[in-house]
């Protein structure tokens, strides 16, 4: 169910937001309206600046993304366009994450010392990745399925492995036999094509403007880095690499480093039938 509010509007701003929920993992679009034609607003929101595009000269849009781990309770979402400046307030609701207990193999919960070096280096890789987002939009149209199976609702679960609490999983992990074609959700440009520790052969699609897909464990990538992609082209197969214990296909999304369902850009961004 998507959801639409309207902000404090100046005498010549107004916000309306639209999302599927206010919650700690979810996106809401934030429309910027004006009577008169307008450059791009500066829009400040859980302490970044997010980049904006153009509907026309007097509608703007921003896409804001609520990590998983924000705290419930009032955050402000500021805009100004030259003199003008207009405050919307969003009453981010609690949300409880699912937690899982498992008992495994100890090597797989605690890698070994002479992983360390190499988790270090592609764990900074990666930060490195999230913060260098095109500052153009890539995108075009509704987002698609990367697979068509369902997901399994493990976006933000929290994972005790032999006793030890791990971080959320920041994914929606889709359970496709091995082999299964990988779709580009939509127009980006590949900025990263390796074997990572963790997530086995993974490939990152920057869409631009701070959203980026990310895949993991794939059995095969089909493209390079630096490739630009269309929506719909394979990226790569469903496979089991890195740390898994079977096929599946892992998708993240991060939407201005804020790590959201990929769900949720589905059901804001995507194809009717895409939200499930």
């Amino acid at each position: 169910v998507l959801a639409a509010a309207f902000g404090t509007a100046s005498d010549s701003l107004t916000i309306s937001t639209r999302s599927r929920a206010v919650a700690p993992g979810e996106i809401v679009i934030v429309t910027i309206t004006s009577p008169v034609p307008i450059r791009a607003p500066i829009v400040r929101a859980f302490d970044r600046q997010l980049p904006s595009f153009a509907v026309n000269d007097r509608t703007w849009r921003v896409l804001v993304g609520i990590d998983i781990d924000v705290a419930p309770g009032k955050h402000p979402v500021t805009v100004e366009s030259g003199a003008d400046r207009v405050t919307h307030t969003l009453a981010v609701l609690p949300k409880q994450f699912p937690t899982r207990r498992l008992t495994v193999d100890d090597a797989f919960v605690n890698p070994p010392e002479s992983a360390a070096k190499r988790i270090k280096e592609e764990s900074e890789l990666v930060a490195a990745i999230w913060k260098s987002s095109a500052p153009e939009m890539f995108w075009k149209g509704p987002f698609v399925r990367p697979v068509p199976q369902p997901a399994n609702s493990a976006f933000g679960t929290r994972s005790v492995f032999n006793g030890q609490r791990r971080g959320a999983h920041g994914g929606a992990d889709f359970p496709s036999p091995a082999g299964t074609p990988v779709l580009a959700p939509n127009a980006g440009r590949v900025v990263l094509v390796r074997d990572l520790y963790y997530s086995g052969n993974t490939v990152i699609v920057d869409h631009g403007l701070g959203v980026f897909s990310y895949f993991a464990h794939l059995w095969h990538m089909t493209v390079t880095e630096g490739a630009r992609v269309a929506p719909g082209p394979t990226v790569g197969h469903v496979g089991a690499t890195g740390r898994v214990t079977g096929p599946h296909l892992h998708w993240t999304v991060r939407v201005g480093g804020a790590r959201v369902d990929p769900l949720a850009l589905l059901a804001l961004l995507g194809e009717p039938s895409g939200t499930k």
